[in-house]
């Protein structure tokens, strides 16, 4: 069974995380400008940005914005880069 849990989380420059899960598989997310809206249009700000982290396997930040973690690995298991557009 796939475990969806994410273990580490870094922010990177230009809208990008990396991510490494439980089972060792790493690899980026990229937020494009055309995703920032809604509930992400928070993620636009550099200094809120560079707040996430990862609690209880998922990519978080305040304000209960998060990330689905496993289209997140099934994409970087993919492609290596799960890109937000």
């Amino acid at each position: 069974m796939i475990s969806y849990d994410v273990v580490k989380v870094t922010a990177l420059p230009s809208r990008r995380l990396s991510v490494r899960f439980a089972d060792g598989l790493s690899g980026q997310v990229e937020f494009r400008d055309t995703h920032l809206f809604g509930v992400f249009a928070a993620l636009r700000d550099p200094e809120f940005f560079a707040q996430v982290h990862c609690k209880q396997g998922f990519v978080e930040w305040p304000g209960d914005i998060d990330l689905a973690p496993d289209a997140m690995y099934e994409e970087i298991r993919a492609r290596g880069v799960w890109v937000l557009e």
